[in-house]
C-alpha cells in the first residue's frame, strides 16, 4: 500500500467565531472520516490541526550567508494549512476517494516519496 499525504486547507476565519458545540461538531466530522478511511480498508498513519498561521516561522535558506528567520508564513494566503492527515491507501484512485470525504474545505493530496536507497536514481 502507498502513503498519501492529505494537507488541509481552509479560512482561519471560523477560529474567530467558533462555539464549542461547533468545535464539537467539527472534531466528531474528524471521527467519522477516520472510521470511513478504515472501512474502506486503508489507514490513518497519523494526522493533527495545526495552530493558525500567525503562529508559524519561516526559516529560509541563503547561499552564502546564514539562514533566516521570520514571523509568520512566508507567503499570503486566503486558505492556511490548517492540519494533515498521513494515509495508507491502496492506490492514487482510492486516496482521493478518501480525501473526498474528509471535513476540510480543501484538501491537496499528495503521494509521499520513496527516500530507500531501493528508491534511489541509478548513479
Amino acid at each position: 500500500m502507498a502513503q498519501y499525504m492529505f494537507l488541509l486547507y481552509d479560512s482561519e476565519d471560523w477560529y474567530d467565531n467558533q462555539t464549542r458545540a461547533e468545535w464539537d461538531q467539527a472534531m466528531k466530522l474528524h471521527g467519522e472520516f477516520a472510521a470511513a478511511v478504515e472501512k474502506a480498508g486503508a489507514r490513518v498513519l497519523g494526522g493533527e490541526a495545526l495552530e493558525r498561521s500567525s503562529t508559524a516561522s519561516t526559516v529560509k535558506q541563503r547561499e552564502g550567508a546564514e539562514p533566516m528567520v521570520t514571523d509568520g508564513p512566508f507567503i499570503e494566503t486566503k486558505e492556511a494549512l490548517g492540519g494533515f492527515y498521513l494515509i495508507e491507501a491502496r492506490d492514487l484512485d482510492q486516496a482521493l476517494e478518501l480525501a473526498k470525504l474528509c471535513p476540510s474545505g480543501n484538501v491537496e493530496v499528495r503521494p509521499v516519496m520513496a527516500t530507500s536507497d531501493e528508491a534511489a536514481p541509478p548513479a
